[in-house]
């Protein structure tokens, strides 16, 4: 699915900007399925393309920061690489970060996921707004773009289990949503598991 989803990327990106003037940092969480190989292919065969890959699964939260920490745009934006976050809805982030907000998460009308991924999100987001004061009215999801600054505050972060999202949200109040339509997952299974979701919460 990667050299698929970084291919819809480029194309979409480069209707706007030069191929040097943005970067795509791809991250391996020590997947079992030679996925390293691959995007190793794709950062030799495209000089904008940035390989990172762990030596034992630390989980997203942790694959993000190791994203952040090779990154050098002004602006980061996030998407998971199965398809269900289209490239085509990045500047549809951007153009709405422009209009004066720090970060601006994709919402969905109808996602396409299980009851229990669905469910997780829910709560997900409840705990979101108790303990780490989201708005109710922003919908968090991991399809994202964000101000610099917001990244380099996170990667202040230096102790075990990072949360992205509250890092983010300590540091600004200026977030907003943009609707973007969920796809189906083009091939695989999720990897949340219900053990990883409580791990998250």
């Amino acid at each position: 699915m990667i050299g698929e989803v970084v291919s819809r990327l480029r194309s979409t990106v480069e209707k706007r900007y030069s191929v040097n003037d943005y970067e795509i940092v791809l991250v391996d969480d020590c997947s079992p399925d030679g996925t390293f190989s691959v995007i190793a292919g794709l950062s030799k065969k495209y000089g904008n393309v940035k390989a990172v890959g762990f030596s034992k699964n630390f989980g997203q939260q942790s694959a993000l920061m190791a994203g952040f920490s090779v990154s050098k745009g002004d602006v980061i934006v996030c998407l998971d690489d199965d398809g269900q976050t289209p490239p085509e809805g990045v500047f549809k982030l951007i153009d709405k970060l422009n209009e004066g907000f720090d970060i601006v998460y994709a919402s969905y009308d109808n996602k396409q996921h299980s009851f229990f991924r669905n469910f997780g999100s829910w709560v997900n987001e409840k705990m979101a707004e108790s303990l780490i004061g989201k708005p109710k009215n922003v919908t968090l999801s991991s399809f994202y773009a964000v101000r610099r600054f917001l990244v380099d505050e996170a990667l202040r972060y230096s102790n075990p289990f990072p949360y992205v999202t509250g890092q983010f949200l300590r540091a600004t109040s200026k977030v907003a949503n943009v609707p973007i339509v969920h796809c189906k997952r083009m091939e695989g299974e999720s990897g949340y598991t219900v053990k990883k979701l409580f791990s998250l919460w």
